[in-house]
């Protein structure tokens, strides 16, 4: 045997591991040596924290370091931030890469993100987006980066959201070559998940591309619009305007004006108005973008119909007037004409809870989309606002008492069923049921010391937003911003947290009011496990958000499969993972909760946190699988869904 190898093997041999050392301090030498381990493990500690988690100087820097707008001579990247500047492009978010771009953008004084997976920073674009009715950006790199954002672009064409999706790519001199590790036309692989894209092959049509992708984020219906920038473009020098092309004024390139209904639309809508006995409305996405809430709210009282809202946004008709029948699905099969307004998300038979004679109203800013999907009675190609103004304007006051006093007993069984659930829920002592979640989440941000209006809410997960939905009310525009939409992607609930995060730290749009506040999101522990490391994103940037992980041990789909052996262990995760933990160790606060009775004090303690120290949390509520299952734990798994695309409520 060599000398090196009898040195390393007495090496290990006099080396005692951690658990070793513990069996023996415990065995032999009694309390004393347990006493002595402990003091070396605490000299651990001390070191750790010694060294403790810190947001780097250099943000700090930044933050005082006034933007630099660029002036000629300019790069091509600095002509596009220019537009995205004069635009208004609201924020950006992104990891490093596709440098000379998002540069230029930062450089401009637009806030800029950068986060750890460019999926999630595609998300945060979208709930950005969501919450504000603006126009936010999303940038990765060529190659992996881009290929990261797929599934974000993809969730937010179906929630019909504005983002700017942007990445660079390979130069175009080495085109159908293995020159880089990055490669990768990116067009064909958004195709069916924009509304435009296109890869700017021509340096000095830079600007025009730019122009083009606004008024397509800015018209009709909005979808994610998708620029990849091949290197000659963005590091082209322009020394003056006149070295480009199309190089106008926002005003000699778009126009902002829209479509109007005409006067035989409205009288013909006013006339199915006046003759039916329950008219309801559904408000969706396009009354948000518009900016509609105001003219939805006067003619929904002049008139005395009643609303319910769908879709990725609530609050732009409140809660708290009698006319809400946002908490009255019993009521909605009763309905004998049902207004669609803004509805982008393509409604289909059989995912409405209307009943089969139900006559159809469609107001939609694209002719194409009228009628799609869904027969209707009467369509009408019109900007949301000004039909709802029109429409406001032409109806006579009415009433509809009658119905106005169904929905409200409506709302009440309703009520009435979910404090069944809490009354069910919280007798399970041994674990976190959703019920309880839901009714303690409501009474901290509705019936509490807070504001009904402050509290923006990001509603995620599956299986616990069946619960937490019913519970939310929406008191003012972009207050709730629902997760899972249409797309039905899991582990977006973090990026869109942050996004919503951003929105409100900066008081954009419908969040001005409410600037600065703190905001919740509910997820799943599917879900978290996608994108818990963008707590370390929202750490950095002192991001008051509170993430609430209903932690069941298993994918939602586990039930389906409970009776195989063989294929149920797939449907599984560790159970009692400590998410907390994992929290603490990105800069976050943790909290887990494992009874009932302890959530309430594990929120309040957040919510304070966020509030004095502008940090997240994370609380942990460790629940059981088998809540899923009636007939082990009423009410089990809650079914249907409210009118709109897959958005889970009721």
């Amino acid at each position: 045997m060599s000398d090196n190898r009898q040195a390393r093997q007495k090496s290990a041999a006099t080396k005692p591991d951690v658990s070793r050392r513990r069996f023996i301090a415990r065995a032999i030498t009694g309390a004393s040596g347990v006493v002595a381990l402990a003091a070396n493990e605490a000299t651990a500690t001390s070191s750790a924290e010694a060294n403790p988690i810190r947001v780097p100087e250099e943000f700090a820097q930044a933050a005082k370091t006034p933007s630099a707008k660029a002036v000629f001579p300019m790069t091509g990247a600095q002509v596009f931030a220019r537009i995205c500047k004069e635009e208004g492009l609201a924020a950006l978010f992104c990891c490093p890469g596709n440098y000379p771009v998002i540069n230029a953008i930062a450089q401009e004084g637009i806030p800029t993100y950068s986060g750890r997976h460019e999926g999630a920073m595609c998300h945060a674009a979208d709930g950005f987006c969501r919450v504000t009715g603006e126009v936010a950006a999303a940038s990765g790199t060529e190659g992996p980066g881009f290929t990261d954002m797929i599934n974000a672009i993809a969730a937010a064409n179906a929630a019909r959201s504005p983002v700017l999706v942007l990445a660079s790519n390979m130069a175009i001199v080495n085109e159908d070559t293995e020159a880089g590790i990055q490669l990768g036309y990116q067009q064909p692989t958004t195709e069916g998940l924009k509304k435009y894209g296109k890869r700017l092959i021509t340096p000095k049509r830079v600007h025009e591309y730019g122009a083009y992708a606004f008024r397509q984020l800015r018209s009709g219906v909005p979808r994610p619009v998708h620029l990849d920038f091949p290197a000659e473009v963005t590091r082209t020098r322009f020394n003056s305007g006149s070295d480009l092309d199309y190089f106008y004024d926002k005003t000699r390139y778009r126009t902002s004006s829209k479509p109007h209904p005409g006067p035989k639309e409205i009288a013909s809508a006013v006339e199915m108005l006046k003759q039916a006995q329950r008219p309801i409305i559904v408000s969706s996405n396009g009354v948000f973008y518009s900016r509609a809430w105001d003219a939805l709210n006067a003619l929904a009282e002049k008139a005395q119909i009643p609303v319910v809202e769908s879709g990725v946004t609530k609050g732009q008709f409140s809660d708290a007037s009698p006319l809400s029948a946002n908490a009255a699905p019993g009521a909605l099969a009763s309905a004998d004409l049902v207004v669609l307004v803004g509805q982008y998300c393509m409604p289909t038979v059989g995912e409405f809870a209307f009943g089969p004679d139900a006559k159809y109203i469609r107001i939609d800013p694209c002719v194409e989309d009228i009628g799609r999907n869904l027969p209707i009675d009467l369509g009408m190609v019109s900007c949301e606002k000004a039909a709802l103004e029109a429409l406001a304007d032409a109806m006579p006051a009415m009433k509809h008492d009658t119905w106005v006093a169904e929905v409200a007993a409506a709302r009440k069984k309703f009520e009435e069923e979910n404090d069944s659930h809490y009354a069910k829920g919280v007798s399970y002592t041994d674990a976190v049921h959703p019920a309880v979640i839901a009714k303690e989440l409501a009474d901290f941000m509705y019936n509490g010391k807070l504001p009904k209006e402050q509290t923006t809410f990001v509603a995620g997960g599956y299986g616990i937003a069946r619960y937490v939905r019913r519970r939310l009310r929406g008191y003012r525009p972009g207050q709730i911003l629902n997760g899972a939409y249409q797309y039905g992607a899991i582990g977006p609930d973090v990026g869109y947290a942050f996004g919503a995060a951003v929105a409100v730290q900066h008081g954009i749009g419908p969040q001005a009011a409410h600037k600065g506040a703190p905001i919740i999101c509910v997820t799943g522990d599917a879900g978290i496990g996608y994108t818990i490391m963008e707590l370390e994103t929202a750490s950095k940037y002192r991001m008051p958000i509170i993430v609430i992980v209903y932690n069941n041990n298993a994918w939602g789909t586990w039930t389906g499969n409970s009776r195989s052996p063989v294929t149920l262990s797939m449907h599984l995760f560790q159970e009692n993972v400590r998410y907390d933990k994992v929290a603490e160790g990105l800069g976050a606060h943790g909290e887990y909760v494992t009874a009932p009775g302890d959530f309430r004090a594990a929120l309040e303690r957040c919510y304070q946190i966020a509030v004095k120290e502008s940090r997240p949390s994370l609380i942990n509520c460790q629940a059981k699988k088998e809540f899923w299952v009636k007939q082990q734990y009423e009410p089990g798994f809650l079914g249907t869904v409210e009118p709109g695309c897959m958005s889970y409520n009721h």
